[in-house]
């Protein structure tokens, strides 16, 4: 398929895109503490302006570094000595004929005081936001006043550094989308009270800017056209920002939604659908002459060709997608668009940055490390790599093996690839696993990799070979506890009842809360089966990320099921199970028809020792070495066989 919009150019005021594919800001956490330009920051970058997007929009750079810090490791533009630092990222990007524009950000209330020395954090008014917990203090007019011109100092910075432009963060609750909205602007200086005043700072900003950087240097505003909060902005309000604000001389706008407070809204959980928001963008769209740049939770070409078909928007914002696979421009272009690496949605690139480490991908094992494997030797030729195991590692491994220049064979029991990433796409709203599935197997077949289905692998089919290295991604078992009554029949494996080999019957009791053992309660409970949920730990699931426990759990608890958390599973009878309260000791009896394992994976240690007794170069990756998400089996993959060859 020719992506006939999303492939031709566009401009922004008078700078020429050559397409229609913006990366938009995403926090990194790649920059040195000093707020400069690493090589690492700069590597990232470059990957994906090598990769053919369109433009680039910097994470948020903090323009205070008294108040205004949002990571520990965030790019800056507070002062000259950045400058330099900036003019070489910028430069590694702009050689690909791909723009750059630096997004100004301070955080106001959506912070925490540990990152600014212990400070209290500042905002409009007073307001509270109840995800970061804490009180901030209202700026003083004079405060605001001293912002606006460390807005422009940093758009001066910016331009001198060689931007093609600057982007100003109103978006998402930060400082200046606290003072547009009446949620969190109670002043009644100047810059509170009023539409005109809420929005004042906003223009004070953008005319010095365009004053200091000339009518010329382009200017987009970040806003949620949508804060998803009763009392905040709602799309009316929005429009008629979006009016004002291009009254005042900006050159684009890039529509979003949400605060934290509706953080869901703003990078939403896999089960959302590509396109969701998109009337957020085109009610915009219609009553501005500027191009509008919108997010909406885009995964595919093939959807973003439609929106901009439609008229959503002028600009595609591609975000996550280009952390997944920053290749994702240069495949639709050259027609491997199925061969993308596609975003899952499960939200593990903001939880580590909520845990202040750099960023990092489910599907893309080589971000935020692209210096680290910048350079992948060629010594395979003429040796040969066996690979135990089609799943996510197994794969992700030949990959890398065979770009090295082995001759990999990929040895898979079952009839086709995927391993569990088959069982994981079963359960609900969860398309975009199989997509990035589909991907993997995808770029397998575009491979050189000689791909052996349908026969359990033996020490003597690999010895065959005589391969110069062993992968073993043999994956791994439920595990299924020495308890009284485990092995009766109607006791079934979670993953059994997700691909449909056991049906079920009666009242279900699911044993274990995490990921699996939710998802496979919410296909029963849509079945019409009354659910229980046991969990030893203290709350129900553990170890999930919050924001995709929380969809799940609103989805999931309109069933209404009874759940148990810090409860031990004793013993299984035919009528039921006993659990032990382990608060109180107290033992306690749940009836039940069907009994359900969700309680994790043990590796399948027998067949790793099998191969590691008659091989020297062997790895063990995936769930075959431990028990992991998808996340550690295509690290363990990439990583692996990266630092093997490396070594040949």
């Amino acid at each position: 398929m020719y992506y006939e919009h999303l492939l031709s150019p566009g401009s922004i005021g008078g700078l020429y895109l050559k397409n229609r594919v913006v990366m938009p800001a995403m926090g990194v956490n790649l920059a040195n503490t000093n707020g400069e330009a690493t090589e690492v920051i700069s590597r990232y970058y470059e990957e994906r302006a090598k990769g053919g997007v369109g433009l680039i929009i910097t994470e948020i750079a903090r323009i205070d570094e008294e108040y205004g810090v949002g990571t520990p490791n965030q790019l800056s533009v507070t002062e000259g000595r950045h400058i330099p630092h900036l003019e070489r990222m910028i430069s590694s990007i702009q050689k690909y004929g791909t723009k750059v524009f630096i997004q100004l950000h301070h955080p106001g209330r959506e912070t925490k005081s540990a990152l600014i020395g212990g400070k209290q954090i500042v905002a409009p008014s007073e307001v509270m936001c109840k995800v970061t917990g804490e009180m901030p203090r209202a700026l003083t007019t004079e405060e605001c006043e001293s912002l606006v011109k460390k807005f422009i100092k940093g758009a001066v910075i910016a331009k001198t550094a060689g931007a093609d432009g600057v982007e100003i963060h109103a978006a998402h609750g930060y400082l200046l989308n606290q003072f547009l909205s009446p949620y969190t602007n109670h002043r009644t200086d100047k810059y509170g009270g009023s539409f005109h005043n809420r929005i004042r700072i906003l223009s004070e900003i953008i005319t010095g800017i365009k004053y200091m950087c000339g009518t010329h240097f382009p200017v987009s505003v970040r806003l949620s056209a949508d804060e998803f909060v009763e009392g905040g902005l709602r799309l009316p309000d929005s429009v008629k920002i979006a009016r004002t604000l291009e009254s005042y001389g900006i050159d684009a706008l890039n529509i979003s939604s949400g605060i934290y407070e509706s953080a869901i809204t703003i990078i939403e959980p896999g089960s959302y659908a590509q396109g969701w928001k998109k009337h957020l963008a085109s009610e915009i769209r219609k009553n501005v002459k500027i191009p509008v740049i919108a997010v909406n939770n885009i995964k595919d070409p093939e959807t973003a060709e439609a929106l901009l078909e439609e008229g959503v928007c002028d600009f595609i914002g591609i975000a996550r997608g280009h952390l997944a696979d920053p290749y994702f421009v240069h495949k639709a272009s050259t027609g491997r668009s199925n061969e993308i690496r596609k975003c899952i949605g499960c939200l593990n690139c903001f939880a580590e940055l909520n845990q202040g480490r750099h960023i990092k991908c489910t599907v893309n094992g080589a971000l935020g490390r692209e210096v680290e494997f910048s350079s992948l030797e060629k010594n395979g030729v003429g040796k040969v790599a066996a690979v135990i195991g089609g799943g996510p590692a197994g794969m992700q491994a030949s990959l890398v093996l065979d770009k090295k220049g082995y001759q990999v064979v990929l040895f898979e029991e079952k009839d086709h690839l995927g391993g569990t990433l088959n069982v994981a796409y079963q359960a609900p709203l969860k398309d975009k696993v199989k997509a990035m599935n589909d991907g993997l197997i995808s770029e397998i077949k575009a491979s050189s990799v000689e791909v052996r289905l349908g026969k359990k692998a033996s020490v003597e089919d690999v010895k065959a070979l005589n391969p110069s290295s062993v992968f073993v991604a043999v994956g791994a078992s439920p595990s299924i506890p020495p308890i009284p009554g485990i092995d009766k029949k109607h006791v079934l494996k979670a993953e059994d009842v997700l691909l449909g080999k056991v049906k079920p019957v009666g009242r279900v009791l699911i044993i274990g809360s995490g990921l699996t053992g939710l998802e496979t309660a919410e296909v029963l409970a849509e079945k019409g089966h009354p659910v229980t949920v046991v969990e030893m730990q203290k709350e129900i699931g553990p170890g999930i990320n919050r924001t995709i426990l929380i969809d799940l759990m609103m989805r999931f608890k309109k069933f209404n099921p009874a759940l148990l958390p810090n409860h031990k599973l004793l013993s299984i009878s035919d009528q039921g199970v006993m659990l032990m309260n382990q608060r109180t000791s107290q033992g306690i009896f749940v009836e039940a028809d069907t009994i359900v394992l969700a309680l994790g994976v043990s590796p399948r240690r027998e067949q790793v020792a099998a191969f590691r007794q008659s091989f020297n170069n062997v790895r063990v990756i995936g769930d075959a070495n431990r028990g992991g998400r998808i996340q550690e089996a295509i690290k363990d993959g990439y990583q692996e066989a990266f630092a093997f060859t490396s070594m040949e």
